[in-house]
């Protein structure tokens, strides 16, 4: 049984002090996964292999660590934000900068780790496997981060409806 968290005498303030406490939560995961593929790509460069790749895959690996830098700024930046508006009572505009963010910097996520897909498999394997491989990841994550999500949209909508159908009565 779910419990419905959204109470129906919530206030507009306490709606968007959920709203932003629920999207700092989703940061924390996206930020410590964007974290790591950042900090790999960091230090690539420096291991003994990398001198051995072509220039398509450096030229991959740039635009993985680009990606994965603007990642991590744009998932970090509503903490700076928040800083920035703090006690000013602005929540509503930091929400919906957040969300903003978060979305622009999961778009560099993907990009990031495809990429980064791509420049391995294509070091390790010849290209008519590394294409097909990077492909299929690509569309992995679009199926879980775009298409299932935008899908089921109106999940709950149902619910919603009972809600103050039941409220009325």
């Amino acid at each position: 049984m779910a419990v419905d968290t959204h109470s129906p005498r919530e206030t507009e303030k306490q709606r968007w002090d959920r709203n932003f406490a629920d999207l700092l939560q989703e940061l924390r995961v996206a930020q410590t996964g964007v974290q790591i593929l950042f900090a790999f790509l960091l230090t690539l460069p420096f291991s003994s292999g990398f001198p051995n790749t072509t220039d398509f895959q450096k030229d991959t690996y740039v635009v993985a660590l680009i990606s994965a830098a603007f990642a991590t700024a744009m998932i970090i930046s509503p903490v700076a934000f928040h800083r920035a508006l703090f006690r000013q009572g602005r929540k509503p505009e930091l929400v919906r900068y957040a969300h903003k963010m978060a979305t622009g910097g999961l778009a560099f996520m993907l990009i990031a780790m495809t990429t980064s897909v791509l420049m391995i498999t294509d070091y390790l394997l010849d290209w008519k496997w590394a294409i097909p491989l990077t492909v299929l990841t690509g569309g992995w994550f679009l199926t879980f981060w775009a298409v299932l999500p935008f899908a089921h949209r109106e999940w709950g909508d149902d619910d919603d409806d009972d809600d103050s159908a039941a409220a009325v009565s």
